[in-house]
């Protein structure tokens, strides 16, 4: 079909919105692909929403490829089944919830493992009938407090989720197995950079967890691997073999020395004030536990990976200690809390072992102690992996240092077990007539966090530039102005169509060839034939978006080389 511009509804911008702070918010938005409704609300315009269905797309085939079925559930879901397996707890804040006029609650969904559940509980009775794949594509909502970044980090936004049944193990690995290769095809038709890393499945519930991750600086997962072998997991599934840290004493230590340490609430501060490494000091968080204040400890050079510590607490709610908090316990000193004598239960990281000896708040404003001696004047009420992990940390498969960097989430899979289906009591007829507990997969795609991380990935100084598969059009064709070059335009747009091609025409009136084609770079369609200066002699210009390769060619034979 020939998509014309003069009739198109968009607008591009020639500046940045000056809210946007990544390459894919500013692009989508000035190229007009996207429009902000409200905050973290987008509206898709025709040129995204081409884009975001061709994404989609991709997506069905690959589905379908592995016997998956399409379906539509509701968005609009009863809270009672969240209620039932403990998610509305864990979503928190995040859930949009809303009662009818008959005052029954409700929640928009966020995902759907619970309603996929009842669904096979009502249409499966048998053995026979499974295994079973089940999808689909819908919007999904997340009341995010701080939505950012665009389409990245919405309140809305559309994703694939899917959901495999059977009856065995064996028939979940495999299950697993098959999402996992249809993945892998679906994000290199899309022309994404990608690694699949070990990850944790969070309020998903389940055991084995990979997430598909796009390697982005917008990223806001980070992930770690390894140089040497081929380890990679995002940083809050990685494992850590415990070490006693070099700067912490070891060995016999002397008695509880406290320090006249004032203007050191900080382990920064406190460290250049006795000239000692922060590795050597003792980092004490306070949070709160379903609303009871904790300790958690870690060595001063590290930070408490709060997606660690809620995995490992899970379902329990964890949050840091507000100021009421502090102010509900006046022994608890902030920024000079120390594990001795705190009358809280105490977390460590397991670098804080016993016979460790570490510099600590001594509870006390503007004090610290010294020699404080873990097994000796503190305990550890419970060791967790909870400390950030940092470039060079060993390889926990093969003891190479790792390396980190940033990446945008773009599919996550999960083997559920039993998590849901005991619940709601899923079982079916099994071969000898007694019934059998069906087992789940969850494994989900961002669609909308697709488009935009393929517009991290691929734009340049210029614009956007989408790979052929996902571009709303395959060739924008651009008259420079005049008569003959628009006659031209307009052949090879009708031809190009006949042939089954995508074209976007720019039919515009009273615009510069420069605007054009300043739009053209914007909007990033692969491939851009210019009717130009040589129009008159049926000679064309083609030039590929992503390299910026100029070519002139006689109409008939770009039109051959461009399958039209």
């Amino acid at each position: 079909m020939v998509l014309r511009m003069s009739r198109l509804l968009l607008k591009t911008l020639r500046d940045d919105p000056a809210d946007a702070e990544t390459a894919s918010h500013k692009l989508l938005v000035r190229a007009g692909y996207v429009r902000r409704s409200s905050a973290g609300m987008w509206s898709w315009l025709p040129l995204g929403k081409r884009v975001l269905d061709n994404v989609g797309r991709i997506v069905r085939e690959e589905m379908e490829a592995i016997g998956g079925q399409e379906v539509l559930l509701p968005a609009l879901l009863p809270r009672e089944a969240y209620e039932a397996t403990g998610r509305a707890a864990e979503y928190g804040d995040l859930l949009f919830r809303l009662t009818d006029r008959k005052g029954s609650d409700y929640i928009l969904g966020p995902t759907h493992e619970e309603i996929f559940t009842q669904l096979v509980k009502d249409q499966v009775s048998s053995y026979k009938e499974l295994p079973v794949i089940l999808y689909q594509i819908q919007t999904k909502y997340r009341d995010e407090a701080r939505p950012r970044s665009g389409v990245l980090r919405g309140r809305e936004f559309q994703m694939k989720d899917a959901y495999s049944f059977d009856t065995t193990e064996e028939g979940l690995a495999e299950a697993y197995r098959l999402h996992r290769e249809a993945y892998t095809r679906i994000f290199r038709r899309l022309g994404l950079d990608f690694r699949i890393v070990s990850a944790v499945s969070g309020a998903m519930g389940g055991s084995d967890s990979e997430e598909f991750l796009a390697p982005a600086a917008a990223g806001e997962d980070t992930y770690a691997d390894c140089p040497r072998c081929d380890y990679a997991a995002n940083t809050e599934a990685v494992t850590f073999t415990a070490t006693v840290p070099a700067a912490a004493g070891s060995g016999p230590a002397g008695p509880v020395e406290e320090l006249d340490t004032p203007g050191t609430p900080t382990i920064d501060a406190l460290a250049a004030h006795l000239g000692v490494p922060a590795a050597a000091t003792l980092k004490n968080l306070l949070v709160t536990v379903d609303g009871e204040i904790t300790a958690v400890g870690v060595p001063g050079d590290r930070e408490v990976d709060l997606g660690k510590l809620a995995e490992h607490l899970a379902p329990a709610t964890v949050e840091l200690a507000t100021a009421e908090d502090f102010a509900a316990r006046p022994e608890l000193v902030r920024g000079y809390v120390g594990p001795q004598g705190l009358g809280i239960r105490y977390l460590a990281d397991p670098r804080v072992a016993p016979g460790t000896a570490w510099i600590t708040g001594a509870n006390k404003p503007g004090r610290h102690a010294a020699n404080v001696v873990c097994g000796r004047d503190f305990q550890v009420d419970r060791s967790l992996d909870v400390a950030t992990v940092e470039p060079g940390d060993p390889c926990p498969r093969c003891g190479a240092g790792l390396r980190l960097d940033r990446a945008i989430e773009i599919g996550h899979i999960f083997r559920i077990g039993h998590k849901y289906t005991d619940v709601f009591r899923l079982d079916v007829l099994g071969p000898d007539g007694r019934p059998v507990r069906v087992t789940m997969g969850s494994y989900g795609i961002g669609i909308s966090r697709a488009v935009a991380a393929l517009a991290e990935q691929t734009a340049d100084a210029h614009g956007l530039c989408w790979p052929a598969e996902v571009a709303p059009a395959d060739v924008h064709i651009v008259p420079a102005g005049k008569a003959a070059q628009r006659e031209l335009a307009a052949r090879a747009a009708d031809a190009l169509h006949t042939a089954g091609r995508r074209v976007l025409l720019d039919d515009r009136t009273g615009l510069s060839p420069g605007v054009k084609f300043a739009d053209a770079d914007l909007i990033g369609v692969p491939v851009l034939l210019t009717a130009g200066r040589r129009a008159a002699e049926g000679v064309v210009e083609l030039k590929d978006r992503r390299t910026g390769v100029r070519e002139e060619l006689p109409l008939a034979e770009a039109l051959a080389r461009l399958g039209g």
